[in-house]
């Protein structure tokens, strides 16, 4: 029999395979779904924790949506059934009014099977869920909420560069983004071993990639390095004990760790950034990987605020754009989840 692990399952023959069957409802600017852009309708449902909704959390602070589309954010801990709304008080999104995302994806489909997974963005007058499409969600605020983003707003998806920047994203996708998930939820030791190579040969062939060019496409920040950053930043404290991607940590690869920290120190990116909910999740959670959820007390943040010494391949991080102004005060990490307090044990 198949295990699961919440919306995606290990196989008998042991490799790790993720459930991609999202509700695939967009939200556009001319409503072609059903559901057209309009500020204030609907919510981003996120967790910190998680590299996925992670990335939509930096896309909308770069875009500067935050006025537009409000942002409900899960604890880090859930169960088998949902993410939870236990950070807020009472246990309930305050603007939502529910404990469980859950409760969002039964009132749009009262009998549905799959996981329950962030982000997902939910339609506020109805309750329901629009889409949990995490791909397609941080393109369409690119590309659909333009009238809403702030001036200086860079583009994440410049037209002439997509073709590129789909080819790196889904490289990336398989054998990084879901291939540290291939290593740690393998259920042999050959899909392991599999899923090990083809992570560690497509870090090495991003470092080569990364030691001739500030960014992954073109001169600027686009959502290719959305995608990478997410994966990278949780690499020391999660992936490679966790997930047992342990060839060389993110510290010793000398190009990526500095092309990780020059994103870090980024308005946008570092930010939001929460290291105690990401160790919890993964530690806690994951207890068929580790039953005593227990979470290790390191490991040391303090060298994400080393000088990363990439401005000498030129690039401008916001093309003609800004930087992002900083986060809402209701949103900003705790100062003890983050590299400047280290990360509650």
């Amino acid at each position: 029999m198949a295990a699961s692990t919440g919306g995606t399952y290990v196989a008998p023959e042991g490799e790790f395979t993720r459930d991609s069957d999202y509700i695939d409802t967009r939200i556009t600017a001319d409503g072609r779904d059903g559901y057209p852009v309009e500020p204030g309708r609907y919510r981003l449902v996120v967790a910190r924790a998680c590299p996925w909704a992670n990335r939509a959390i930096i896309v909308r602070r770069l875009l500067g949506l935050e006025d537009a589309l409000s942002m409900g954010v899960a604890g880090p801990t859930h169960d088998e059934r949902s993410w939870t709304f236990d950070l807020d008080p009472g246990g309930r999104d305050p603007v939502l009014g529910i404990e469980r995302l859950q409760e969002a994806f039964f009132a749009r489909v009262p009998d549905y099977e799959r996981g329950i997974t962030v982000p997902a963005i939910v339609d506020i007058p109805s309750g329901q869920v629009v889409t949990n499409n995490y791909p397609q969600i941080t393109l369409d605020l690119s590309t659909q909420w333009g009238e809403h983003h702030r001036p200086g707003a860079p583009d994440l998806y410049p037209v002439e560069l997509r073709d590129e920047i789909d080819e790196v994203a889904e490289l990336v996708f398989k054998d990084v983004n879901n291939g540290v998930y291939r290593c740690g939820f393998a259920g042999s030791q050959e899909a392991y071993e599999a899923a090990y190579r083809r992570l560690f040969d497509r870090l090495d062939w991003l470092s080569e990639r990364l030691e001739r060019q500030r960014y992954l496409v073109g001169d600027t920040i686009t959502e290719a390095d959305v995608r990478l950053f997410t994966t990278l930043v949780r690499f020391d404290a999660v992936y490679h004990g966790h997930f047992k991607c342990n060839r060389h940590k993110l510290t010793e690869m000398p190009v990526l760790w500095a092309y990780a920290r020059d994103l870090f120190a980024t308005p946008g990116f570092g930010d939001t950034i929460d290291f105690d909910h990401i160790k919890r999740h993964y530690y806690e959670v994951h207890t068929d990987i580790n039953p005593t959820r227990i979470v290790p007390a390191g490991p040391d943040l303090s060298g994400w605020l080393i000088p990363h010494g990439r401005e000498t391949l030129g690039g401008r991080p916001f093309g003609d754009g800004t930087p992002p102004g900083p986060p809402p005060a209701d949103e900003v990490v705790p100062p003890d989840h983050t590299v400047r307090g280290q990360p509650a044990d």
